[in-house]
């Protein structure tokens, strides 16, 4: 009788047009334990991508605004709480979310779960705002909309709209006369926050720059363009970004206007690809390089030298050979993983094993090789999964050293392993630097590695790439909660056996 009442209100939360998540109080950082399948259609992921994360997630970048603060508050304190909240699906989209937070409370009173109801208000934002313009418009404004869309400044904008590339029209004093869709939403900003705003008073004034000033008003009098102006800058909403600026003057036959048409490209990624490929060749090359000069110089020295004058020395020669050609082989290994993954043929030997088994014995065996680190453990799953074993041992193992590595000045890394939903949680906690908002953005991407610490952390950026898409293989997800100075925790899931 229980499990059929228990089905019923699964079915309901199921059948429910709101979006519901529950997460559990219990657990650390509140991971998601539940969510129901209008959820995954207003955030656009599915389940076991959501399985395990705290709800924070949905915000993405977009880390300032106030109601992330009343909700932590709400949290801490145990109470109901209602917000408006700016979210992000998994493609990027902006979407407005109404958020309703309640706690759950065992028979002790205490809190166990909390509740979030959510809604997809985007729709009634923009109703709000459209009416808002209503209300404020006049005859004249309205004759004068008409005027232009019977213009060809109409015509220009239709086309404006449809160009896939961030375009803004501005007046003789640098207003927003128009921006298309492509601006808005990659900026992640609305009409109201741009249309009628002077340029360099957008966003957090990333275009207030003299340099860039002092072209555009050269732009209407001489009628020379502005091109390839690069601009980089932490920008409001979306973060860090690398922006080439073109700016023209429009002209209608042969009849010059006080109208200034700017084309704005992110080219971030294509920056940033450059710079990896380049610092991609220039550390393999010496990763490389440097065990073969050794074996080398090695060799040259076991030649020259009389294996029965100077046995000890022979010896310890040729134990220092296979030292390095054992690093070598270890880089090439990785760098056939990082192949093998790429073509898509990367081989899963899949048999169940016990994963709390699996990892306090490899923590026993890491802690041999690192004495001088404290690798504690806790949790409990008694969970099986089906899986290739040496895979998710490489995984682990990966996380481990990194703790290790970029935590030099800590001793202790913390693993903890617990079950959520239909999938166990293993969770790795360093002590060290921490990774910045932007760099997590990329950090399981291939050859990414953060430019302020190459120098003092050489690597070939690949271990968290592969370590990502072995997870992904194994239908689990693998990601990082980070804050500069504050240390990092990896975590990732696996879908458990059911019984």
């Amino acid at each position: 009788m229980i499990n059929e009442n228990l089905n019923i209100y699964l079915q309901a939360l199921n059948s429910a047009n709101s979006g519901i998540i529950i997460t559990d109080n219990l657990q650390p950082d509140n991971p998601i334990i539940y969510c129901n399948s209008a959820f995954e259609k207003i955030s656009g992921y599915n389940k076991d991508e959501i399985i395990g994360h705290n709800c924070r997630f949905l915000q993405a970048q977009d880390r300032s605004q106030a109601e992330r603060q009343l909700i932590k508050e709400s949290i801490r304190d145990g109470k109901e709480c209602r917000v408006e909240i700016r979210n992000y699906r998994k493609n990027g989209q902006l979407f407005w979310n109404e958020l309703f937070i309640s706690p759950v409370k065992n028979d002790d009173g205490m809190i166990t779960h909390f509740i979030g109801v959510q809604n997809d208000v985007t729709d009634r934002k923009k109703i709000e705002y459209d009416l808002r313009e209503e209300k404020s418009s006049v005859e004249e404004k309205i004759q004068q909309r008409t005027k232009e869309l019977m213009g060809k400044e109409a015509f220009l904008a239709s086309i404006i709209q449809t160009v896939r590339e961030s375009l803004l029209v501005l007046d003789s004093n640098y207003v927003v006369l128009s921006a298309n869709n492509h601006f808005l939403s990659s900026f992640k900003v609305t009409q109201e926050e741009t249309v009628g705003k002077v340029l360099f008073e957008l966003g957090n004034h990333q275009w207030d720059i003299d340099t860039l000033k002092d072209l555009l008003t050269k732009i209407l009098p001489t009628n020379n363009p502005v091109t390839d102006y690069e601009v980089e800058h932490h920008f409001q909403h979306i973060g860090k970004k690398v922006m080439l600026l073109n700016a023209y003057r429009i002209e209608f036959e042969g009849q010059y206007k006080d109208r200034i048409l700017i084309a704005i490209e992110d080219i971030t990624d294509k920056k940033e690809l450059d710079r990896r490929k380049d610092d991609f060749l220039s550390i393999a090359s010496h990763e490389l390089k440097t065990p073969l000069t050794t074996i080398k110089s090695l060799i040259q020295l076991l030649q020259r030298m009389d294996p029965a004058k100077n046995p000890d020395q022979f010896t310890t020669s040729l134990d220092k050979v296979s030292i390095y050609i054992e690093k070598l082989n270890k880089l090439i290994s990785k760098l056939l993983d990082t192949s093998k993954i790429h073509s898509g043929n990367i081989e899963l030997h899949l048999e169940p094993f016990e994963i709390d088994k699996t990892i306090k014995e490899a923590i026993e065996n890491l802690s041999v090789v690192n004495p001088e680190y404290e690798i504690s453990f806790s949790g409990c799953t008694n969970a099986s999964v089906l899986g290739d074993e040496m895979q998710i041992l490489q995984v682990f193992n990966n996380l481990i050293s990194n703790a290790i590595k970029y935590a030099p000045g800590s001793k202790n890394i913390e693993v903890y392993i617990n079950t959520v939903g239909n999938f166990v949680k293993i969770s790795v906690k360093d002590f060290g630097m921490g990774i910045s908002h932007q760099d997590k953005i990329k950090i399981f991407e291939r050859f990414f590695r953060a430019s302020n610490i190459q120098k003092k952390y050489p690597g070939l950026g690949i271990g968290l790439y592969v370590s990502h898409e072995i997870i992904v293989n194994h239908k689990g997800t693998l990601w990082v909660e980070s804050e500069v100075g504050e240390g990092s925790t990896f975590n990732f899931t696996l879908p458990v056996i059911k019984n």
